[in-house]
């Protein structure tokens, strides 16, 4: 065989993709001719298409020493040199390749490549013009004109660059992505999904098209079906930690934390150095109240990259729960120095400033988070937490309704429309729950206000509260969560109603009782308890959900209730249900408590009870709110930093006129707040009544 016959060969084999065979027969063709031009170009191209990129500069190199007027040579040493990030030598490359042939299109479209690895935006768009003058039905080179549009915030022109890749090459996987991604910056969610699924159709195996549809789905709030997507990346290849991540914070998003643990232990398996993962796990592990293995996490991250700013926010977040307040300021501080305008740090910090008493400072770190990044929903959430919480009702409700997407809260597929406020004369509106239960007998206070504008109020609720809220006023019809739903117009969750309202701190809607025990129910518990004791009844509940790791602060280790149970003339009766009613054992004998727990059926019943009691003491659970409802005395404790709706300091609230507040003075500090509760308490018996709230912590 010849060498024009070996080399027409080695061009066949090139082409059909067998570079193996061709690069042997190159390298024959040098051995015999080894100023050959051609070979020497042609195993440079296979060199940069294999990886190889420097020897293919150099033998590219040769064959144009050898060729200084083949434009084709140059264009391609522009890519090899492109790919180790040679730029300006790439750039140089393009211009020669030019310059030889001025209706190059791929030396135009390539420049524009680098141009835009440069971010000079506005050649690269000229340069990947002038290729489509040349060669406009190239799905390619008006796919690269939709990215580089789409880099410049341009994305209707870039929608518009990628479709008509589209029409050129319908089958285009990367087209149909790049289109998905763009849809998925925008927040089109449902275009974004249907154009990745198109890519998929085109190349099921495509990983980062999959990686990008879970995510897609997971904004979209289609967790289950993120969580499949991800699932099925990892079915193509079990050691691809990033989709072990990723499944991991949609794990972790549906609260699943058991499994989102595990996807992120696997992820680390195959990837020890994944910074990410380790941030990831010590969230999760803070999540379920492993808080040392959590701090591990954190500082693993740390030692893998040490300016990373969110790995000291998160290390902030655990000393925070760890009680190691200035610690965890330090820390977010740091975070900041590495990354000033970094949302997330912001909002950490904001967080360590609130549990360490600086509300003001808090609020304007939240208030730069928010400005750093207004659409994220985490950020708007606890700008709206601090609002709300130092009396800024107006502008803090709006940001309030971010919860619904942090949280996925009343997200509820009616097709009818939320109400927003406006009339509701003759129309049937349901009002459905969202969080906890203490939060729907905050809220059903607004049934009325709502059947006072004309409507006919129908409430869906959790199955406890069912015969309670039907003795609210305005309420025409209640339905156990789960149940078929009568016909209505507009329905609206219980928490977005002080912001249809329009309420702020003046307005709040303060009239008690707004619900009502049951005059039978009453009569039962009197029974119970033993009609016409002289010595006061007071109710205790101590513990909120021992399930709920987020919930701890708001719990009174039993033991540290051992001074006011001791008060005397005071017979206490427990109002605590669920694992921790466990421990009145341990006083049996020593103490006035009793328990009757075991009767109560539901919050009808709760109710029932609080009528024939003389004051409810209680952490900050549905124990007072419902107290506070039936306009009962009632005494809340607080935590250091408490809840939003207790406000930053005082003894008293809008939303309850016969609650008094009870705050510690330091984060954990029960026993301060037990002390000052068992005096209060004892001048009360002593006095013949609760009296007025006690003056501020």
């Amino acid at each position: 065989m010849t060498v024009p016959q070996a080399f027409d060969l080695a061009l066949q084999h090139h082409q059909a993709g067998r570079l193996a065979e061709a690069e042997a027969l190159y390298r024959e063709i040098l051995t015999l001719q080894p100023n050959h031009a051609d070979a020497l170009h042609f195993i440079g191209i296979i060199f940069h298409q294999t990886g190889r990129h420097d020897l293919a500069i150099g033998l590219i190199g040769r064959s144009i020493g050898l060729n200084p007027n083949n434009p084709a040579a140059h264009g391609n040493l522009g890519e090899a040199c492109r790919a180790t990030g040679r730029l300006d030598e790439a750039m140089a490359a393009y211009h020669r390749a030019i310059a030889l042939h001025p209706a190059y299109p791929e030396a135009h479209n390539n420049l524009g490549n680098v141009l835009r690895d440069q971010g000079r935006m506005d050649e690269a768009l000229e340069a990947y013009r002038r290729a489509i003058e040349l060669k406009p039905d190239d799905s390619q080179f008006h796919n690269n004109l939709g990215n580089a549009l789409r880099e410049m915030g341009r994305h209707e022109e870039a929608v518009r660059a990628y479709r008509r890749a589209l029409e050129i090459r319908p089958d285009d996987a990367n087209a149909h992505n790049n289109l998905g991604d763009l849809f998925k910056c925008a927040g089109q969610l449902d275009d974004a999904v249907a154009a990745y699924r198109e890519a998929l159709r085109v190349k099921p195996d495509n990983l980062e098209t999959r990686l990008n549809l879970g995510d897609a789905l997971k904004e979209r709030g289609a967790f289950d079906r993120a969580v499949e997507v991800y699932r099925a990346a990892i079915r193509i290849r079990p050691d691809f930690a990033e989709a072990h991540n990723r499944l991991g914070n949609t794990l972790a998003k549906c609260g699943r934390f058991e499994d989102a643990e595990a996807s992120y232990r696997r992820a680390i398996a195959i990837r020890p150095d994944f910074t990410d993962a380790h941030l990831n796990l010590g969230k999760v592990l803070k999540e379920q109240g492993r808080i040392e293995e959590a701090l591990g996490a954190c500082r693993r991250a740390l030692e893998l990259e040490p300016e990373r700013p969110e790995a000291h926010s998160n290390l902030g977040n655990v000393l925070l729960e760890l009680g190691q307040l200035d610690e965890a300021v330090a820390a977010c501080r740091r975070g900041l120095e590495l990354a000033p305008d970094n949302a997330e740090v912001q909002n950490s910090l904001a967080c360590a400033l609130l549990n360490l008493g600086q509300t003001d400072a808090a609020l304007g770190a939240s208030r730069r988070a928010y400005e750093l990044a207004p659409s994220r929903g985490a950020v708007k959430f606890n700008h709206a937490f601090l609002l709300l919480l130092c009396g800024d009702l107006e502008h803090g409700w709006p940001l309030y309704e971010a919860r619904r997407e942090v949280f996925r809260l009343g997200q509820r597929d009616f097709s009818q429309p939320i109400w927003d406020g406006g009339t509701v004369q003759g129309r049937r509106v349901l009002i459905h729950p969202e969080q906890g239960l203490g939060d729907s007998i905050q809220f059903i206070r607004y049934a009325e206000l709502l059947a006072a504008r004309g409507a006919e109020v129908i409430v869906e609720c959790q199955d406890s509260l069912v015969e309670l809220f039907r003795s609210a006023r305005g309420v025409s019809a209640v339905v156990a969560a789960g149940a078929p739903l009568p016909p209505f117009d507009l329905h609206v969750p219980m928490l977005s109603l002080p912001l249809a309202f329009q309420t702020k701190l003046e307005s709040i809607p303060r009239q008690v009782p707004y619900l009502f025990a049951d005059p039978a129910r009453r009569e039962t518990w009197r029974a119970r308890l033993g009609g016409g004791q002289a010595r006061w009844r007071v109710g205790i509940a101590w513990a909120s959900n021992p399930n709920n790791f987020l919930l701890r602060k708001r719990h009174v280790p039993f033991e540290k209730l051992h001074p006011l149970l001791r008060v005397e003339d005071v017979e206490f009766v427990s109002l605590q249900v669920g694992p921790s009613a466990e421990q009145i054992q341990r006083f049996a004998g020593t103490a006035s408590i009793v328990d009757h727990t075991a009767h109560i059926r539901d919050f009808a019943d709760t109710a029932a009870l609080m009528a024939e009691l003389d004051l409810i003491i209680s952490v900050d659970t549905a124990v007072p709110h419902l107290a506070g409802a039936l306009a009962r005395p009632v005494w809340t404790l607080l935590p250091f930093a408490p809840d939003w709706r207790w406000g930053r300091e005082g003894g008293e609230t809008p939303w309850y006129p016969t609650m008094q507040l009870f705050r510690q003075p330091a984060m954990g500090d029960w026993d301060s707040v037990i002390e000052r509760v068992t005096d209060e308490l004892s001048r009360a018996v002593t006095a013949g009544s609760v009296g007025s709230p006690p003056p501020p912590c």
